[in-house]
């Protein structure tokens, strides 16, 4: 399938409020926008079991198993309660919203349309320039070859100009394309790979995740 728009989509609030330890301040960035909290709990709703099932690789779900571990390794759920929606690796998924919550404050403050960093040696080169929320560059595309058809599915085209351009523009592609990328590697993010991020992220947030997909799904399947 190719997604064909060209601006950022309008935010619809989740079912219930959002508050507590997701809109914890990170670092010196502030908190999370509600819009940005809302793309979040919506796509991992929807999004494919392929991302958040183990893997043999040193990835983010590696990077953060100390401070967010142990993870359910068997994809069932855990709530079964009343007319409760099953979501296949519902602890995982909620692992990697906390994980994009906190990188995108440390990236860019949550700031969809973040361009290149001037200070970065390599800013001339497009393919190695980082771009948006969460300061990703085109280069990253040889991790995988799901990476590229990533990009050609949503914005269809995996030209460096498309993905600078789309990954400011395509709020939920900007969150599937780094959550399967640091499914293959996390090297390339400077806060992961120094630590910085897991001093951030919250067990208590992760949890609210898990909270705040179930009531969507529900809201969803109705």
């Amino acid at each position: 399938m190719i997604f064909k728009a060209t601006k950022a989509p309008v935010p619809v609030r989740v079912s219930g409020p959002i508050e507590g330890p997701v809109v914890d301040p990170v670092l010196n960035r502030g908190v999370p926008p509600d819009d940005f909290l809302e793309v979040l709990v919506r796509w991992a709703v929807r999004a494919d079991v392929k991302i958040f099932a183990p893997n043999p690789l040193f990835d983010i779900y590696s990077a953060v198993e100390d401070c967010l571990g142990p993870f359910d390794e068997t994809g069932d759920v855990a709530t079964t309660e009343g007319s409760a929606p099953v979501i296949p690796w519902l602890r995982r998924r909620a692992v990697m919203l906390e994980v994009l919550r906190v990188l995108g404050g440390l990236e860019s403050s949550w700031t969809w349309t973040e361009g290149v960093d001037p200070d970065d040696p390599q800013k001339d080169d497009p393919w190695c320039q980082e771009t948006g929320i969460f300061q990703v560059s085109a280069n990253s595309m040889s991790f995988d070859p799901s990476l590229p058809q990533c990009v050609l599915e949503y914005c269809g085209a995996n030209d460096v100009q498309t993905f600078i351009t789309q990954m400011k523009l395509k709020w939920s592609f900007a969150v599937e394309y780094c959550a399967r990328l640091l499914r293959f590697n996390v090297t390339w993010d400077g806060p992961i790979d120094r630590g910085v991020l897991q001093q951030w992220v919250s067990r208590d947030a992760m949890m609210e995740f898990e909270s705040l997909m179930t009531a969507e799904a529900a809201v969803q399947q109705s």
